[in-house]
C-alpha cells in the first residue's frame, strides 16, 4: 500500500515531522513531532504541533499512533500535547531503557525517574508490526545514532529518523553515548535491503552545499547509488573511519540538554516542585 504522507518542516531545528495516512481511510500516525523551545528564555510553544493538529482535523483523520524514531537530541517532542488533543498511543524502541539508564545518570535523576520505558504506551523491537487502519507498518531496529533508533516501514515508505539523511548529505553522527558507527553501518544495510523503489523519508535536512531548497524524500535506490557516505557499496572499514573522524569535529546540538531530559520522558517535563514550577538541569562537563 502507498500511504499518504504529509511533511511538516521546522526550520529552527531542521526537523521533519510526518503525518502518515492510510490511502483509503481516515486512520493516521504522527512521527517525530516538535515542541518549540526558546532556549534563551526557557519557554515552550506549540505552533509546530498545532500545525499538525490543524491538518489532522482539517482532513478529519483519526490518530492511532504517535511514533518516535528515537530519543531526539536536537528538539523536544510534542507527543503528550498531541496525544491529549488527538488521542493515539505513543511508541518508541524498546532500547529506550538503555537511553534512560545512561542519561538518568548524566542528569542525576532520582529513583522516582523510572528507567523501564513505562512513560511510553508501546515499546517496539525488531520485527514488530503495527496497523494504521488497514495500513501495516513494520519495525526495523536501526541503532548506531542511538541504541534505541527505529525505522518504521509503512507500506512503501520508510521513516528512518536520523539514520540516513538526503543522499547529498550522508548519514547520522554516532558519537552520542551508546552510539556506534559499526552499528550504524549494519543498520543502514537493513534499510538498503528494502525494495529500491521504497520511499525514504528523513528526519532532518540541512541543505547540502550547492542545494538551494530543503528536501526530505528520496528512495532506497537513490541512497544506494548516491549517498555521499554509504553509496556505491562503500565497505564498512571506510565508512567507520570516515564517520568517526567526522564526528570528532562536531559540537553538541544546541538543544541537547533540554531535549534529552524531556524526550526520555516521552515528551513530558520533569516533575514540578511544590509551587508548580518546572526546572531542567544543566550538567557541567558531562557530555
Amino acid at each position: 500500500m502507498k500511504p499518504i504522507v504529509k511533511a511538516f518542516f521546522d526550520e529552527q531545528t531542521n526537523t521533519v515531522s510526518y503525518a502518515v495516512q492510510e490511502p483509503d481511510g481516515t486512520a493516521c500516525a504522527l512521527i517525530d513531532s516538535v515542541l518549540d523551545f526558546d532556549h534563551a528564555a526557557g519557554r515552550t510553544d506549540t505552533r509546530s504541533a498545532d500545525a499538525m493538529i490543524a491538518w489532522v482535523q482539517d482532513q478529519d483523520l483519526r490518530v492511532e499512533w504517535i511514533l518516535e524514531s528515537h530519543v531526539h537530541a536536537d528538539h523536544l517532542s510534542a507527543a503528550p500535547y498531541l496525544q491529549e488533543r488527538l488521542g493515539g498511543k505513543i511508541g518508541i524502541g524498546a532500547n529506550i531503557t538503555m537511553v534512560q539508564d545512561t542519561f538518568g545518570k548524566v542528569f542525576n535523576e532520582g529513583t522516582e525517574f523510572q528507567r523501564d520505558g513505562s512513560q511510553f504506551d508501546a515499546l517496539f523491537k525488531q520485527g514488530d508490526s503495527i496497523h494504521i487502519g488497514q495500513l501495516r507498518g513494520d519495525v526495523l531496529h536501526t541503532p548506531g545514532h542511538t541504541p534505541a533508533c527505529l525505522t518504521y516501514v509503512i507500506g512503501d515508505a520508510a521513516f528512518v529518523g536520523d539514520t540516513l539523511f538526503m543522499p547529498d548529505f550522508g548519514t547520522a553522527r554516532c558519537d552520542f553515548p551508546g552510539g556506534s558507527s559499526e552499528a550504524l553501518f549494519q543498520s543502514i544495510q537493513k534499510i538498503l535491503a528494502l525494495p529500491e523503489e521504497t520511499r525514504i523519508f528523513v528526519g532532518h535536512d540541512y541543505k547540502a552545499p550547492g542545494r538551494d531548497d530543503y528536501a526530505w524524500e528520496t528512495t532506497v535506490g537513490e541512497q544506494k547509488a548516491l549517498n555521499v557516505h554509504i553509496g556505491q557499496g562503500r565497505p564498512i572499514e571506510d565508512f567507520v573511519a570516515m564517520r568517526d573522524a567526522r564526528d570528532a569535529t562536531l559540537g553538541m546540538p544546541r538543544l541537547i540538554l533540554p531535549s534529552l531530559q524531556v524526550n526520555m520522558r516521552a515528551g513530558q517535563m520533569p516533575e514540578s516542585d511544590d509551587d508548580g514550577n518546572v526546572y531542567l538541569k544543566l550538567p557541567i562537563n558531562k557530555l
